[in-house]
């Protein structure tokens, strides 16, 4: 398993650093290292996640790469809504696949 240090900017919505390690023990260091430098600035997460591939922490983590329009708009395409009277009301229907 690989580990990636992942420093994200909440106010921007945006990735500021990705960093693989090879062992959980330097990530981790990495990750207290880098708390320390963004302890001032709350918008600042700074985690450490684990992943087989860069590629497989792309796909579970989306939130980190991908923008708020990117990441609405994939959710838009898994969500339909059934409008039922009229349009008074209406039915959220959740498609898979």
């Amino acid at each position: 398993m690989r580990h990636f240090l992942l420093v994200f900017d909440r106010s921007k919505g945006r990735l500021l650093t990705v960093i693989e390690h090879k062992r959980r023990a330097d990530a981790l260091q990495a990750r207290f290292d880098t708390e320390k430098l963004h302890r001032q600035d709350p918008s600042i997460e700074v985690v450490v996640l684990t992943a087989g591939s860069e590629q497989a922490l792309r796909r579970t983590h989306a939130r980190y790469f991908e923008d708020v329009q990117q990441l609405a708009s994939d959710g838009l395409r898994h969500v339909t809504v059934a409008e039922s009277d009229g349009g008074a009301g209406g039915e959220v229907r959740i498609v898979t696949g």
